[in-house]
C-alpha cells in the first residue's frame, strides 16, 4: 500500500502484513540460532573430514549471523525493534527477581556449586561408579541445566556479583544486609 504525504509516495504497512513479516523473520531467526545443532550430523557422514570441517564451522559461525541479517532484513527495523522490545519485556517479567530471600539463596548457591565440585571430582571417580560412566553424557546435560538454572534462581544480584568477577576494579559493599 503506498501512501502520498506531501509530494513523496511512503510504503506503509497493514498491521496484517506487518504482523506476518514479524512472524517470518522470528522463525528465520530461530532456525539460524539452530543451525548448530546440525553439527553432530554432519560429522556422522562419510564425506571428507576438509567437507565435514566447512560445513560444521559454517553451520556453528557463519549461518546464525547470516539468518540473523536476513530475519531483520525481512522484519525491517521497526518489526526488529517491537521484537526486541516484546522479547526484553518477556525475559523482565520471567526473568530472576533482583534480591532473593535466605532460602533461595542457599538454594541457588548449592544449585550453584554442586555441578562444580561434581566436574572437579568426576574424573577421579568415575571409575569407581559404572552408572556415571555409563550415562555421562546425560549426567553432564543434567548439571550443565542444574548450573544455568541456579542463575535465575540466585536472582539479579548474583548476576551483578558474578558480573563483579570480571571486573577489576569491582568492590564489595558492606554496608547493605
Amino acid at each position: 500500500m503506498l501512501l502520498e504525504i506531501s509530494g513523496r509516495n511512503k510504503l506503509i504497512f497493514e498491521p496484517l502484513e506487518m504482523k506476518k513479516r514479524i512472524y517470518l523473520g522470528a522463525v528465520i531467526l530461530i532456525i539460524g540460532f539452530l543451525a548448530p545443532l546440525f553439527i553432530p550430523i554432519v560429522l556422522a557422514t562419510d564425506w571428507s573430514s576438509t567437507l565435514k570441517s566447512f560445513v560444521s564451522g559454517a553451520l556453528a559461525f557463519g549461518i546464525p549471523e547470516v539468518f540473523m541479517l536476513v530475519s531483520v532484513a525481512v522484519m525491517g527495523k521497526d518489526g526488529f525493534a517491537y521484537l526486541k522490545r516484546y522479547l526484553g519485556l518477556v525475559i523482565r517479567r520471567y526473568g530472576p527477581p533482583d534480591s532473593v530471600g535466605r532460602t533461595r539463596h542457599i538454594i541457588g548457591v548449592v544449585m550453584f556449586i554442586f555441578p562444580l565440585v561434581f566436574s572437579i571430582v568426576f574424573p577421579y571417580i568415575q571409575d569407581y561408579l559404572g552408572f556415571i560412566k555409563d550415562n555421562e553424557i546425560l549426567i553432564m546435560i543434567i548439571l550443565h541445566c542444574l548450573l544455568l538454572s541456579s542463575l535465575f534462581v540466585l536472582g539479579g544480584d548474583f548476576w551483578d556479583k558474578l558480573r563483579g568477577l570480571f571486573l577489576r576494579k569491582a568492590r564489595i559493599n558492606y554496608d547493605s544486609p
